[in-house]
């Protein structure tokens, strides 16, 4: 068996997520990845990363609403749907402290998973009813590394605990989405923000969300459609 690593225009992408957290309908969460990471360094993101196997079989007695889960099952199944969400709750509490969680009647849900364990000891579990899902892009070829990433966005309302990284991300702030564009962000991020800035005034004005954008390479143009 041969140890060579795939070249990486034929890497395949990894299943990813990211969660927007937006405060008071103008700001969002975003932190300064580490000059360690190979892919994006430096870059402002929100929090986020890979799906993890725990995150399609440890409890979760909430469900996504069942909009939201129809969104995702157009593009995967419907147990790596709900993988992709708790993923997004993860990332967010490893990475910046902040629990989307919520108490149940049941008795207390407990998991040997070393990257739930902390979650739950929280005394609460996943709120995936809390999930709003935005977008959807995957990595051009040719990158070091290539993911497949669903975005998700919540309101701030529904996030406890106090914003504290584990330096993931470094300069954790909330930054005012009008002032967004003015770090230094990649560019499906930039595409991120434009999408924000107009849910959060459709949602203000009781407009129809719009459609789910996906973003994708095709012989080197990238394309968007609708997910």
């Amino acid at each position: 068996m041969s140890d060579k690593k795939p070249e990486p225009y034929k890497l395949k992408p990894k299943d990813s997520s990211t969660l927007i957290i937006v405060r008071d309908g103008k700001e969002v969460l975003m932190g300064q990845r580490s000059t360690k990471h190979v892919f994006m360094a430096n870059k402002y993101v929100f929090p986020g990363g890979r799906v993890d196997r725990a995150d399609g079989l440890v409890p979760r007695p909430i469900d996504l609403e069942t909009n939201v889960a129809e969104q995702l099952e157009r593009g995967t199944t419907a147990h790596r749907a709900r993988a992709l969400a708790m993923a997004a709750i993860r990332e967010t509490y490893e990475e910046a402290g902040l629990v989307l969680g919520t108490s149940h009647d049941d008795a207390p849900v407990k998991t040997r998973s070393p990257g739930w364990k902390p979650f739950y000891e929280q005394g609460v579990v996943p709120a995936l009813d809390k999930l709003e899902y935005i977008a959807r892009a995957i990595t051009p070829p040719g990158r070091p590394r290539r993911f497949d990433s669903r975005f998700f966005m919540v309101d701030a309302h529904h996030v406890d605990g106090q914003v504290m990284g584990n330096g993931e991300l470094v300069d954790l702030q909330w930054v005012p989405i009008k002032d967004a564009n003015d770090l230094d962000l990649p560019n499906i991020t930039r595409l991120v923000i434009d999408l924000i800035d107009k849910r959060v005034k459709d949602k203000a004005h009781k407009k129809p969300g719009a459609g789910i954008p996906f973003v994708r390479t095709v012989n080197r143009r990238h394309i968007i459609s609708e997910h």
